[in-house]
């Protein structure tokens, strides 16, 4: 039974800082979850250890109700994760086409070039010569590629244009998959009801390594709403 991903009294130490502060959130397989806060709130962090790119120090991680504390980074990604971070989500030294083969090896690329077509003149030219936003849409179709059961971005849609943005979010609501973002402020594009096929958005505000907010875009209390 597909259940998402969660953290149950996480706390995670940078050296002798401590991070997250016994962090419990839930993303839902069958919602978008959003964890919003400013620089140093924990966001980031919460990212990074669902993906098993830090370690904990307490508590634990759970994928569909399953304990996977112990599982490495790598094992996570074989079994479906994927993360896209803010920063160096793309093989700068790398071909916009070589960087989509490689998370396509039957060669199809189409998925990620039909999700984003502004792409398609873009394929031959070295990932590390594209702006912020195209290395962005990169980033998000080489993930897509994937088809993972789980994704997880730090801030998607960073450097994209207002109407590429909208369109981002659009096709995160509708993914099949569970989906966490991290961002400074609830997008727009996701303050609305769901439509047609996209899931439900749920809001989790983070503050200092704590939870401080659990709830729905429409809550008055959202922060920064």
């Amino acid at each position: 039974m597909r259940r998402g991903v969660e953290l149950r009294g996480a706390h995670v130490h940078y050296g002798p800082l401590e991070a997250l502060h016994g962090v419990t959130l839930a993303a839902p397989a069958g919602a978008l979850t959003v964890l919003l806060g400013r620089n140093g709130s924990g966001r980031t962090t919460v990212l990074r250890a669902l993906a098993g790119t830090v370690a904990l120090s307490g508590g634990a991680a759970l994928w569909d109700g399953r304990d996977v504390t112990g599982h490495t980074a790598r094992a996570r990604a074989a079994a479906g994760l994927r993360f896209v971070p803010d920063r160096q989500a793309v093989h700068a030294g790398l071909g916009v086409t070589d960087n989509l083969r490689l998370a396509a090896p039957d060669g199809d690329l189409s998925p990620a070039l039909d999700a984003y077509p502004e792409l398609r003149p873009l394929l031959a030219r070295r990932a590390g010569t594209l702006s912020g936003g195209e290395q962005r849409m990169l980033a998000l179709a080489r993930a897509l590629l994937a088809r993972p059961r789980v994704l997880l971005l730090d801030e998607p849609a960073q450097g994209m244009s207002p109407r590429l943005a909208t369109r981002t979010y659009e096709l995160l609501r509708g993914l099949d998959a569970c989906v966490v973002l991290a961002e400074q402020r609830l997008p727009r594009a996701l303050r609305g009801p769901a439509t047609g096929s996209g899931r439900p958005v749920l809001v989790y505000g983070l503050g200092r390594g704590t939870v401080v907010f659990r709830g729905e875009p429409g809550d008055p209390h959202l922060p920064d709403a």
